[in-house]
């Protein structure tokens, strides 16, 4: 049998490959920067972890040089096996977001970031201007464990095995060479993004 003769005008689709993130960006993630900007960065950090404490400062740097280009999505992966604190440090972080004050405890808890016991916590707390009174009955009946715990999930099932682990538009970006390949990933997201679509009908 003759072979199918090829239609020439017959565009060419090639399928994406599926995405890293296993759990999309909600309404429930803490974000920073605008809906719909077209470049999302997700991290997967632990508050007593120096690496995640050394990108802190690269991300702002990041979203200072893209603008609203870039949102900025942080969840949690304490990794207890080795930093004891990480986990009430997510919690207390939960609180706060829960009052509207996530970023502000979350630049906090990195700052302080070898003082992380419960009496640092609380004092955190007070400090950013939360309702004591909610805060130490949340954090009594961790009432926020359950979300860390589904972040952690999320985490494992989209193949972070440490921290920090990120993902520019759904894809795991590999940061162990340093974290200024997270500026060159970003741009080319972006200008690839950007270029004007050729060959299409």
């Amino acid at each position: 049998m003759a072979p199918e003769p090829i239609n020439q005008d017959r565009s060419i689709v090639t399928e994406p490959r599926p995405l890293d993130l296993a759990r999309p960006v909600d309404a429930v993630d803490h974000v920073f920067g605008p809906e719909h900007a077209p470049v999302t960065l997700v991290e997967y950090g632990d508050f007593e972890c120096p690496n995640c404490k050394q990108a802190a400062p690269a991300v702002k740097m990041l979203l200072n040089r893209f603008g609203n280009r870039v949102r900025f999505v942080y969840r949690h992966f304490p990794l207890e096996e080795v930093h004891p604190h990480a986990l009430p440090a997510a919690e207390a972080a939960e609180c706060a977001g829960a009052q509207g004050k996530f970023w502000e405890i979350h630049n906090c808890l990195f700052d302080h970031q070898t003082h992380l016991d419960h009496a640092d916590l609380h004092r955190y707390a007070e400090e950013i201007g939360l309702d004591m009174a909610r805060y130490v009955t949340e954090m009594n009946d961790h009432i926020y464990l359950q979300r860390v715990r589904e972040h952690m999930d999320s985490g494992r099932r989209s193949g972070v095995r440490g921290t920090p682990g990120f993902f520019i538009n759904g894809r795991l970006h590999d940061v162990s060479f340093g974290l200024s390949s997270l500026f060159d990933a970003t741009e080319a997201e972006l200008k690839r993004l950007e270029q004007p679509a050729t060959g299409r009908r």
